[in-house]
């Protein structure tokens, strides 16, 4: 009878935890891309048209980061998109403190690491390079 009840709460427990897995295969590759050593903490898919007026970043949206805390943001483009996807990442007072595009460069990072220097809500922001229309996941991970 315990063997039972012990199996049953492992089936149960097991049930649970598979509906936390991401379905999308996007996610899913550019959640791995983040590395070994990387732990998924959230994903924003994004999909955009092409921007008539190219002024700022089109998808914005808040996260909650925190101190001494290590942080991955990884781009990932569907197979469709004409655009490569760029990250900017700006604090509570407004200022770019990461970017994943090197304006001097013209170079795109995949990923860019992040360590918080001050717990706070940052603006995540994401578009296209050049306005260009297309699709693509940015994946957050804490890096252990």
């Amino acid at each position: 009878m315990k063997k039972t009840i012990i199996s049953l709460t492992f089936i149960f427990v097991l049930g649970l935890l598979s509906f936390g897995q991401v379905t999308d295969p996007l996610i899913s590759s550019c959640a791995t891309n983040a590395g070994a050593n990387a732990r998924y903490l959230k994903d924003f898919r994004i999909q955009l048209g092409k921007a008539t007026n190219q002024t700022d970043l089109r998808y914005k949206a808040n996260m909650s980061l925190w101190k001494s805390t290590r942080y991955r943001f990884t781009m990932c483009n569907a197979e469709n998109s004409k655009g490569q996807l760029i990250l900017t990442i700006k604090d509570e007072a407004n200022k770019v403190i990461l970017s994943s595009l090197d304006k001097k460069t013209g170079k795109v990072y995949s990923f860019v690491d992040f360590e918080c220097q001050k717990s706070g809500i940052y603006q995540i922001s994401y578009d296209f390079i050049d306005g260009q229309q297309g699709s693509g996941v940015g994946v957050v991970s804490m890096l252990k």
